[in-house]
């Protein structure tokens, strides 16, 4: 047990050594190595992480800053590979995100709808007016071109997160009304966003309202209803797939981000610090508005936590999907690029909060739950 810690010392070691490195290269101007400098910073940190338990979650957040940053530094690696353009890989990605989310529900994952219709009815409401409003008023206000500011509707127009139900586990909230809001909100997502879309940003960019419902439906229905035809068949006869998801999942997310932050790098270095503290304040209000819509219905803790959670952590990487779709990755895509590795750390640091909070609906054996 000492000699891993020490190895996982000596990467924080690592980390300082890189970031005393990276602070040199950049005051003789050789920004050409700066760059890989600091993704080696952030990997270091990354694996540092991994042996403290209360911070290995933030390590996949981690390493998307550092492809992040490299991507800031050499845009030219991933923009083009030859004649193929990499912003073509967005749309299958998010595809194959969705297929392994398909490939890990059934039908009776849906039952909780039924049985526990008041948590989820306020789940789905919340995070469809919160969000949206929230975005429309911040983008409204920002004096961004746009472009740019419909990316800050977009990202509050998405669906739930999945990051989310890893985050409500952590949190000892309430995992089974997080699935069930996710998913419903994930389904409704190429109906729903596209209106939402229409009514807030339609002064902003030019919004193809049916278009879009078919671009967001093939990148939602048509893989996830692959995917739960999928485990119907081979139920308990893909293991192997159910344990490659995940890093399929993380690895794909990272690279959707790190695309975009390239496509749109000229124009995140200009506003890049405002769009940073919008986006934060958009994040933080979804979380704070979130679990005070729950408590308005007397819901108990662990359900507030769940819908906070819920309302915060937007689908990122599908919102990118929908701007790559609008043919506008490099403007409309970068609040997704922002909002994605920050909501991830916010959701850490929140979830490890009320990690160590018990809920008080779980200290008293005889309270029940709203969703029951």
């Amino acid at each position: 047990m000492t000699d891993s810690k020490n190895i996982f010392k000596l990467f924080y070691g690592s980390a300082v050594a890189l970031a005393i490195v990276f602070l040199i290269l950049l005051f003789i101007n050789k920004y050409d190595w700066a760059g890989w400098v600091l993704l080696f910073f952030f990997l270091s940190l990354a694996v540092g992480f991994r042996g403290n338990e209360s911070l290995k979650g933030l390590s996949f957040t981690v390493v998307i800053f550092g492809t992040v940053a490299l991507a800031l530094f050499h845009p030219e690696y991933f923009q083009e590979w030859g004649t193929f353009k990499l912003s073509n890989l967005i749309t299958p990605l998010i595809q194959l995100i969705m297929f392994g989310m398909g490939t890990s529900m059934s039908l009776k994952d849906f039952g909780a709808v039924i049985k526990t219709p008041k948590g989820v009815v306020i789940g789905v409401l919340s995070q469809f007016i919160i969000m949206p409003v929230l975005g429309y008023t911040l983008a409204t206000l920002s004096g961004f071109p746009p472009e740019i500011a419909a990316g800050i509707v977009l990202i509050g127009c998405s669906p739930s997160g999945l990051a989310s139900n890893v985050m409500c586990y952590l949190a000892k909230a309430n995992l089974a009304l997080s699935l069930s809001v996710t998913s419903i909100t994930t389904l409704i997502a190429p109906f729903v966003t596209p209106f939402l879309m229409k009514l807030f940003a339609g002064q902003m960019v030019e919004i193809d309202l049916y278009k879009m419902m078919w671009d967001i439906s093939k990148m939602i229905i048509i893989p996830i209803g692959a995917g739960l035809i999928f485990n119907r068949i081979l139920s308990g006869k893909s293991k192997w797939l159910d344990n490659a998801m995940p890093l399929v999942s993380m690895f794909g997310i990272a690279f959707i981000l790190t695309i975009i932050t390239a496509a749109g790098r000229d124009s995140l270095l200009k506003i890049g610090p405002l769009l940073v503290v919008l986006v934060i304040i958009h994040n933080s209000c979804g979380y704070l508005l979130g679990y005070w819509s729950a408590r308005l219905f007397k819901m108990p803790e662990r359900d507030c936590r769940t819908i906070a959670i819920e309302v915060g952590m937007q689908n990122a990487g599908l919102a990118s999907g929908i701007a790559k779709e609008m043919g506008k990755i490099a403007t409309v895509g970068l609040a997704p690029a922002v909002f994605g590795p920050l909501m991830n750390i916010s959701g850490s640091i929140l979830a490890s909060w009320w990690h160590n909070r018990a809920p008080n609906d779980v200290l008293k054996p005889d309270s029940k739950s709203a969703t029951d």
